[in-house]
């Protein structure tokens, strides 16, 4: 009787364990869900670095789409300088980057100098416009001008990494360069008595942070292929399935 107690209560704190771990294994979803994107044909031609680096530039593209409707709402002087609305605005810069198509504005730069161009404090266009089309164009510039990828496209790690930096030094210009009166180049970031708005800084931090990763691992799978190789080897010579008759 006394076993058959103290089995029952192992029992109950079995399952009570296991009900604990369950609950453990359920994330919280009142923040958010992950989401994935549908499946497609496409995605046949992709490895897992295509693929990896197709998210990344979709999700890069789309924070600087985020970042240019948050600008031109702190800086609406901007998109009044070539459009009759912010909406107006921000359609033709998308249609800019997605076609690859120059910006008036820039005079035929692009990549890092039109970047430079429209971080210069005396640009006199839309310097919103400007600032967002170029940073775009020099990311597309360092996955050798695509925004897709497949088996036979290569990356050179380097050309991301440097592309991550110079979205750094972009966003220290655009904060510490004065105009001719003074001002900073565009409104941004706030830190005042009555509270802080960092949400640029946040933005522009998450597209640093992709291009960081998707250097690292195009670094980091060079280096695992020759790793995989030896333990390929080793593991077809010495991991032999013994005879049991």
């Amino acid at each position: 009787m006394a076993w058959s107690r103290s089995a029952g209560i192992f029992l109950i704190c079995s399952v009570a364990a296991l009900s604990g771990c369950s609950n453990m294994d359920r994330a919280s979803t009142s923040r958010g869900e992950v989401k994935g994107s549908s499946a497609s044909g496409r995605e046949l031609g992709q490895s897992d670095t295509n693929r990896m680096a197709t998210i990344g530039m979709r999700d890069n593209l789309n924070s600087l789409y985020l970042l240019m409707d948050k600008l031109y709402r702190r800086n609406p002087a901007e998109w009044k300088k070539t459009a009759a609305s912010r909406e107006e605005s921000i359609k033709r810069v998308r249609d800019a980057i997605e076609f690859r198509q120059p910006w008036p504005d820039l005079q035929g730069q692009r990549d890092i100098k039109a970047l430079s161009l429209a971080l210069t404090p005396d640009f006199a266009g839309d310097r919103v416009a400007a600032f967002i089309y170029s940073s775009a164009d020099m990311i597309i510039a360092a996955h050798d001008g695509k925004t897709e990828f497949f088996l036979v496209d290569g990356l050179d790690a380097q050309h991301i990494y440097n592309a991550g930096r110079n979205i750094e030094i972009a966003v220290w210009m655009l904060g510490n360069r004065r105009n001719a009166a003074g001002k900073v180049l565009l409104l941004s970031d706030d830190i005042g008595e009555s509270g802080r708005n960092l949400s640029y800084e946040r933005e522009f931090g998450k597209i640093v942070g992709r291009l960081d990763l998707l250097a690292e691992f195009l670094t980091e799978k060079y280096r695992r292929a020759g790793i995989n190789y030896v333990q390929n080897f080793f593991g077809g010579t010495f991991l032999q399935f013994l005879p049991v008759r």
